[in-house]
């Protein structure tokens, strides 16, 4: 037995490791912490490609493939080639059958007279080539029952009707005009015997009476004449709707002159044949079938070369594949997924490799929201807490990686208490002790009690827990501001990772703490950390810092115990406040009564003991002498920072914060 081996080409590599769906998380990441939402984080993602795989094409690349496609499909040539063709075999009949009856070169076939143009037969002859109708049709119409006196002229003339048949019913089966490229009667019966048994097959279906078994035998019979070899009825539907559409598309494309001349010639070719009647029925099933194709929308194409009508249709076919391909591929309507990407339609256009790229594109999606990272709700695609984590402390990384060394700092108060790292000492078991159980000093207790013998029964006085280092808990409040400003001013992104590394920063360090992120913009409302990745801006008028400090203060009075910290980011003085009904009050440039409102909750805030930092993003001088006013009721100071070290200020004003306390 021998082996051979070699490269593998069926695909992608079957034995290639997963891919590490970590890395497009990262990228989505960026986007996100950059101020995009998760779903058009995503699509730029699937758009790109496969971060650190350049041999994998995405969906942009995909797409100008496409645009490529149909730029070459347009400049390939002209649709009239079958009415520019048919006409010149026309007028090549005719000149040879007028210059037979002149008298032309060559002489008469043996024993026949030249003929005498004097003769009252030749004259009727030529009158009536000289008065055939000037469209195409009718004279074909009239020339079908005339009697060439030409060999040459007969040949052209058949020529000309065997070319109009295999065009015809190849612009209705692709492929047929090789299959018809002999004019065999034989063959010719069975093509009306497939159109009559496909007609009776939708028949049959369109009563429900329709099996696979059925098409199978169908298919064994007539399968040589259908190329893309479907594998159901569907399928063959498909196949023959779109062609048929293009055809429809062609005729539309056509001058009203060209088309009126071009369904004559069809209609006449379908009826010699005899399968006019059988082909309009096939019309009508597929249009009622596949309504949803385009069946009478021109088509514009600038190339000089005629076409043929077969072929002219298949370009038109392919263009229509083309035009809705690259739609699916832009991804920019609402509830877009990869899974409405035709596959087919890839492979026909773009072929095997474009096909693995878009799988290789779907398994991204795919992986994850199976991994955990992506899920849909309500048909909108958001982040995880297990992903807002990840971001989360990318986010904190990235601030972290601007502070000064030794600015990082824990903010530890060593003292023996109720929570934080090991000290190495225990002490004796009280009733509410939240501290781990210091097992070996607990049984050692007990065999001393014991005396060393027998079976250790430990009583209560026997327990003791190790002592931890105590950390003070703090309740922290982040007001961030949401209004439409902060878009037009770029700094959103920056507000949006700084309350991403802000929550990562506490939970992971001062997991003690307690946390609260309130966005405001004409009213304001509490952010939970999953809601974080997929936060954007408001398109609403107002700055109700006034409502985001009522909601700062209830946060702080839940946690009496707790050090107050309250941080501010803006780029705008109070525009709105809430009015007792509950609704939102906004006016320009600021009443007095939004001032006073939100200066009355600063100074609630000041009798908090709860120090107010405001993180300034613009340069106004009215937000100036907001928060000018702001630092001297409550003593809490005023940054003017840009939205590149936005992150930076706030996380160590923070830290320092804690350091302090």
């Amino acid at each position: 037995m021998s082996y051979r081996y070699g490269e593998y080409r069926d695909g992608p590599d079957p034995l290639a490791p997963p891919y590490d769906v970590r890395s497009a998380l990262d990228q989505m990441g960026d986007a996100v912490l950059s101020g995009s939402n998760p779903g058009h984080a995503l699509r730029d993602l699937l758009k790109q490609g496969l971060p650190g795989a350049e041999d994998r094409r995405g969906l942009d690349d995909l797409l100008r493939e496409v645009r490529r496609r149909r730029r070459e499909l347009r400049e390939r040539g002209r649709l009239d080639g079958t009415l520019e063709r048919a006409r010149a075999l026309l007028e090549t009949a005719i000149d040879q059958e007028r210059n037979e009856l002149m008298g032309g070169t060559g002489g008469p076939p043996p024993g026949e007279h030249t003929p005498d143009p004097s003769d009252e037969e030749t004259r009727m002859r030529l009158s009536e080539l000289d008065g055939l109708p000037q469209d195409t049709a009718s004279a074909i119409q009239e020339l079908s029952s005339y009697e060439w006196r030409s060999a040459a002229a007969r040949r052209t003339f058949e020529e000309l009707r065997d070319l109009l048949r295999r065009e015809v019913l190849d612009s209705q089966f692709r492929g047929m005009k090789q299959a018809l490229a002999s004019p065999d009667p034989a063959a010719m019966e069975r093509v009306r015997e497939m159109m009559s048994e496909l007609n009776e097959m939708l028949d049959r279906d369109a009563r429900g009476e329709h099996t696979q078994d059925d098409f199978n035998q169908f298919m064994s019979k007539y399968g040589d004449m259908f190329p893309e070899s479907p594998r159901n009825l569907e399928e063959l539907v498909d196949t023959l709707a779109r062609r048929a559409a293009a055809t429809q598309r062609l005729l539309a494309s056509l001058t009203p002159g060209q088309r009126e001349e071009l369904n004559a010639l069809i209609n006449q070719t379908l009826s010699a044949a005899g399968m006019e009647e059988q082909m309009r029925r096939l019309g009508e099933s597929l249009q009622a079938r596949r309504p949803d194709l385009s069946w009478n929308t021109p088509e514009r194409l600038t190339g000089d070369d005629p076409m043929g009508m077969g072929d002219a249709v298949s370009a038109l076919d392919e263009l229509a594949d083309l035009t809705q391909l690259e739609a699916a591929l832009r991804q920019d309507y609402p509830g877009a997924r990869l899974d409405d990407i035709d596959e087919g339609a890839i492979r026909r256009a773009l072929g095997r490799s474009a096909v693995d790229d878009l799988n290789a594109l779907r398994q991204i999606e795919r992986e994850l929201e199976q991994q955990g990272y992506l899920r849909r709700q309500r048909g909108k695609l958001e982040l995880t807490p297990k992903a807002v984590r990840r971001l989360g402390e990318t986010a904190l990384r990235r601030v972290f990686a601007s502070l000064e060394s030794g600015r990082r700092g824990d903010h530890d108060q060593v003292d023996a208490g109720a929570a934080g790292e090991l000290t190495g000492a225990s002490r004796p078991w009280r009733f509410g002790d939240e501290q781990p159980i210091d097992v070996v000093r607990t049984v050692v207790n007990g065999v001393r009690r014991g005396g060393g013998t027998g079976t250790v029964a430990l009583s209560v006085d026997d327990f003791e827990v190790a002592e931890t280092e105590r950390r003070t808990a703090a309740a922290v409040c982040l007001l961030v501001d949401l209004s439409y400003s902060m878009a037009l001013r770029g700094t959103w992104a920056a507000a949006k990772q700084t309350s991403m590394a802000l929550q990562a920063l506490v939970s992971s360090k001062f997991p003690q703490d307690s946390v609260q992120i309130i966005g405001f913009s004409n009213y304001a409302r509490v952010l939970a950390p999953d809601e974080l990745a997929g936060l954007e801006w408001d398109m609403v008028q107002g700055t109700n810092l006034h409502h985001a400090l009522l909601i700062a203060g209830r946060h702080l009075d839940r946690h009496p115990d707790f050090e107050p910290v309250v941080l501010v980011v803006t780029d705008g003085e109070p525009t709105a406040h809430l009015r007792r009904n509950g609704s939102a009050a906004f006016e320009w440039p600021p009443t007095q009564e939004t001032l006073e409102l939100t200066l009355a909750e600063v100074d609630k805030m000041t009798r908090r003991r709860a120090t107010l930092n405001v993180f300034m993003l613009a340069e106004d001088e009215r937000l100036k002498e907001f928060v000018n006013e702001v630092a001297r009721r409550n003593g809490g100071r005023v940054f003017s920072s840009g939205a590149d070290r936005l992150g930076e200020y706030v996380v160590s004003d923070f830290l320092r914060t804690r350091r302090s306390r």
